[in-house]
């Protein structure tokens, strides 16, 4: 047994040999020492870890279960409260939620959460063990926009009580955010992303792929026509922001959710792909979210040089401090309290450069954080071929707008009701990204939880009359 205060420590692929490749760069635990980091938890009865966990998983008893070697217990016990272990495993903010309000991290480091539970489900896919199975059908059909962590949770609670869901996707392939945003370094497609999906199906749930709701069909019809007694919206947050300086509509301006979504969605970064992309050799990204991160660590496999242009200093950066360390470790270069105000280009609208200006720290604004002011006559010049944009996402317009009585605010987020999902039409729910704006997987799954909590209420009131 090694230091009870000190984490087992993760293997990690070297930093000069993963920033050639899309290979992912945790490793995670083997058996043993999954065990030996469970065997730090002192099973707190007040366990304010459970606190921390948007999803209520019951932590001190699944790690109990891996410290004892019991793995598939372990992962009944996740299972009860999340339907996607192995990609919460991976891409959770554990630092700043569970592992956060770990007794353990006051005199010590807090217990490996996140990476307690990626091996038990990882385990488990290597075993063929699935969740438990839903109970005997109910007869009620629910409609769920979306299979991203909202959708995917909201329809896998759903389909354990019973009710008979079907998933409608505007995308190929289901998965939302983590198929399309998250790169395959952080989050194998294949190995964890499909096989997550696939245990949500076998809960009884269908999805349907390249259905656009608002185009193919809209909320009123799935309601009115095709027999749906509730409909979730968890269509997350997909239309990119950007800054309006000269020169963003240059060729060579990407926003973050295009780049990625051609590499990760359409396998751009293979070979024997023919999803083309721009290969720029010097690539700015402008961000400091975990999105620009994502980019930023992509751009660089595919053989660029990489600077993140943030406006605020290191302390401000809103990336896991994680995704912070990987980004430095690999080559990306920070340049932190910097401003873009100008693209530069060619004569052929081909971007040749970015103009920026220094900043310093004022007072706090709003979101608490020091405000960055411009420091007069401090404007340099950067030599790049790619601009991308990672200032953030707001919800497409299209559902709103083809849906009768579904208010939203003036960010063209969905009203809706923190703790059920309630919108303001009867019978349509809604969570996630569509509803907060860009925010993490595990919060959109907590709006699913409740999301599936809600409609279930709202359909027992409606026979109970």
């Amino acid at each position: 047994m090694g230091d009870v205060l000190k984490k087992v420590p993760v293997r990690e692929q070297a930093p000069e040999v993963r920033a050639k490749n899309f290979e992912e760069v945790c490793l995670g635990y083997n058996k043993e020492e999954a065990m030996e980091e469970a065997a730090r938890c002192i099973n707190c009865k007040n366990a304010k870890c459970v606190q921390g966990c948007p999803v209520s998983i019951n932590i001190p008893a699944f790690i109990h279960e891996v410290k004892e070697g019991n793995m598939e217990a372990a992962y009944q016990v996740i299972s009860e409260s999340s339907a996607l272990p192995a990609v919460c495993g991976r891409v959770c903010p554990q630092e700043s939620q569970c592992e956060g309000k770990c007794i353990r991290g006051i005199k010590g480091e807090p217990i490996s959460i996140g990476k307690l539970e990626r091996f038990v489900a990882d385990w488990a896919k290597e075993n063929g063990i699935k969740p438990a199975p839903a109970k005997e059908k109910n007869g009620h059909k629910v409609a769920i926009i979306g299979s991203g962590p909202a959708g995917l949770t909201c329809a896998g609670d759903l389909a354990k009580m019973g009710y008979d869901v079907t998933i409608f996707e505007a995308l190929h392939k289901a998965g939302g955010v983590l198929v399309y945003g998250i790169p395959e370094f952080r989050l194998p497609k294949d190995k964890v992303v499909a096989e997550e999906v696939e245990n949500v199906k076998s809960l009884g749930v269908k999805i349907e792929t390249n259905v656009i709701i608002g185009k193919s069909v809209t909320i009123d019809e799935l309601l009115e026509e095709e027999g749906f007694e509730a409909v979730f919206i968890g269509s997350g947050a997909g239309l990119p922001m950007f800054m309006g300086i000269p020169g963003e509509q240059a060729n060579g301006v990407f926003s973050a959710n295009e780049y990625l979504t051609r590499n990760n969605l359409m396998k751009a970064f293979r070979e024997d792909y023919d999803t083309p992309i721009f290969h720029g050799k010097k690539v700015a990204v402008v961000g400091g979210g975990n999105v620009a991160m994502d980019a930023a660590r992509t751009a660089l496999r595919l053989g660029a040089e990489v600077h993140i242009i943030y406006r605020r200093s290191e302390a401000e950066l809103p990336a896991r401090v994680e995704e912070v360390h990987h980004a430095k470790e690999e080559g990306v270069i920070f340049d932190l309290l910097t401003n873009p105000v100008e693209i530069l280009t060619d004569e052929n609208d081909w971007v040749t450069g970015i103009k920026c200006v220094r900043m310093e720290l004022g007072e706090p604004d709003a979101s608490g954080r020091r405000r960055p002011v411009e420091i007069p006559g401090s404007e340099f010049e950067i030599e790049v071929d790619t601009v991308i944009m990672s200032l953030g996402t707001s919800p497409n317009p299209l559902i709103s707008s083809t849906t009768i009585g579904l208010d939203i605010n003036r960010r063209k987020c969905i009203i809706a009701d923190e703790e059920t999902g309630k919108t303001s039409k009867e019978g349509v729910y809604a969570g996630g990204d569509a509803v907060t704006g860009a925010a993490t997987v595990i919060l959109a799954m907590g709006a699913g939880k409740a999301g599936a909590k809600g409609i279930d209420e709202f359909i027992k009131s409606k026979y109970t009359k």
